[in-house]
């Protein structure tokens, strides 16, 4: 091994929807965690690795930092304040833009407190002209001091080598922490949940997916398929109804987009059966929160 060989943790983190989940993913080269349009997406602390001729970078793609409004909320917030306590590195994601607003203004708080060097990590270039680019960088330096500023697309997989790079300059040298052909710590029925919790975000309007959870009740591995049960549970009567749709049209178009990316992580067939259950108010009960894989108090 390279004596100079260095491996770390960068932590990513940033308000809901600007793009980590899609970073993390574009830069491992495989989809681990779910993106949406919608906010507060990832709930758990998500591990990802990345390992190359130079080094070693576990990712730890952490939930949006929010204003939480129920005990779930509570967790997500807890699970991204801690995990800037541990890391060799913070990757501060932005989107484009000059105004800095009271979520950003907390998590700049949050990061005057963090003794690890700050990456500035401006997202989603793509959509801005480059003129325009200059300014809102200076806005962003003019309210922290960054270690580095890196503006990248993930989306377009555009300058993230360059992240990469900058990232490693900040690691202590040392050995892997993981196998070089380990991209995730997280298990494979956790990554299967979250893919079908995806496709109820993405098809589903609304407050509806904030309130539901995916169970995988059994996962068994035949010779020519997978044979997946999974339970999406929901807070109200009528979501379910919505979940389920007119002829149990709507459920079946959430099973078949999961199915086909489940087997792309998998590959092999998958027979995915989804059922539907009420909890009511979950994201308030600390049974049920722990029960559906989300406990603050590993956090704490």
């Amino acid at each position: 091994m390279n004596k100079a060989y260095k491996s770390g943790f960068a932590a990513l983190i940033g308000r809901p929807n600007v793009g980590k989940s899609t970073l993390m993913n574009c830069i491992i080269g495989q989809k681990i965690a779910i993106t949406s349009k919608k906010p507060q997406t990832t709930r758990n602390r998500i591990q990802t690795v990345y390992t190359c001729e130079e080094g070693q970078i576990v990712f730890v793609d952490t939930p949006g930092i929010h204003k939480a409004k129920n005990k779930l909320g509570n967790y997500m917030v807890n699970v991204a304040q801690h995990s800037l306590r541990e890391v060799d590195v913070v990757l501060w994601i932005v989107e484009p833009t000059d105004y800095i607003g009271a979520g950003e203004q907390h998590i700049i708080e949050q990061l005057k407190k963090v003794k690890a060097p700050v990456i500035l990590v401006v997202n989603k270039i793509d959509t801005v002209k480059k003129e325009q680019l200059l300014g809102y960088i200076d806005t962003y330096r003019k309210q922290l001091d960054f270690a580095e500023v890196v503006p990248v697309s993930a989306l377009k997989n555009d300058n993230t080598q360059v992240l990469i790079a900058q990232i490693m300059k900040y690691l202590p040298c040392g050995p892997a922490f993981y196998d070089e052909d380990t991209v995730t710590d997280q298990p494979v029925r956790q990554i299967v949940a979250e893919l079908v919790r995806e496709k109820v975000l993405s098809n589903i309007d609304e407050e509806i997916p904030h309130g539901v959870a995916v169970m995988i009740e059994g996962m068994k591995y035949g010779r020519k398929f997978v044979d997946i049960d999974a339970t999406i549970v929901c807070e109200r009567d009528s979501h379910k109804g919505i979940i389920i749709g007119k002829g149990g049209q709507m459920l079946k178009k959430i099973g078949s987009l999961a199915r086909a990316e489940i087997e792309d992580l998998l590959e092999q067939h998958v027979n995915l059966r989804l059922w539907v259950k009420v909890k009511k108010d979950w994201r308030d009960s600390d049974f049920l929160i722990k029960n559906f894989g989300y406990d603050a108090r590993e956090n704490e």
